[in-house]
């Protein structure tokens, strides 16, 4: 029998093997997340607002940037929301006492993601998220940034910063 430092080549063996048996949920499959589409709320009194088809079109390419970037990362396993998304379109996210939670139980997610922009005016706009765990509708975390400016490359920077320096830090970017 080989032996190590007066363990057996056996004993290692098995060592290793309970060791990575044991880490294996660390390294389980990445957390189910639906993502819905960003909502609008538009409080600017501005005249020369966008046409409603193009603020969608905005709304959708950011949305959609939320889900590529966190699919990219590894981290969340992006679930398709094409059975809700109808459902979901017809109710205000933020205020339906949980319906996003029961949408994305139904598509079998763990988490739930919303978010909403705020139009103060063509100057200030801010996005907001919220992460829900799905099984208990608690507020895993929420999190805002305010870009200036009403421009793609204002929205896309924004998306982008909040899905590098919050969803994708340890604990969500949350306090601790």
């Amino acid at each position: 029998m080989v032996t190590f430092g007066g363990v057996t080549l056996r004993g290692w063996l098995v060592t290793i093997l309970l060791v990575s048996t044991l880490s294996a949920p660390a390294f389980g499959a990445a957390p189910k997340l639906a993502v819905f589409d960003l909502e609008l709320i538009d409080t600017s009194v501005e005249g020369n607002a966008p046409s409603p088809k193009a603020v969608q079109d905005r709304l959708m390419r950011a949305s959609d940037q939320l889900r590529r970037e966190l699919a990219q990362s590894g981290k969340f396993e992006i679930v398709d929301i094409a059975a809700v998304n109808a459902a979901a379109h017809d109710n205000n996210l933020q205020a339906c006492g949980g319906c996003d939670v029961t949408f994305a139980q139904t598509l079998g997610a763990d988490l739930a993601l919303t978010g909403v922009v705020r139009k103060i005016s063509d100057l200030i706009i801010n996005i907001s998220l919220f992460v829900r765990e799905v099984p208990s509708g608690r507020l895993v975390t929420a999190m805002n940034a305010d870009m200036r400016g009403d421009t793609d490359e204002s929205w896309s920077r924004t998306t982008s910063y909040l899905v590098r320096n919050r969803l994708l830090a340890p604990d969500y970017g949350a306090p601790r």
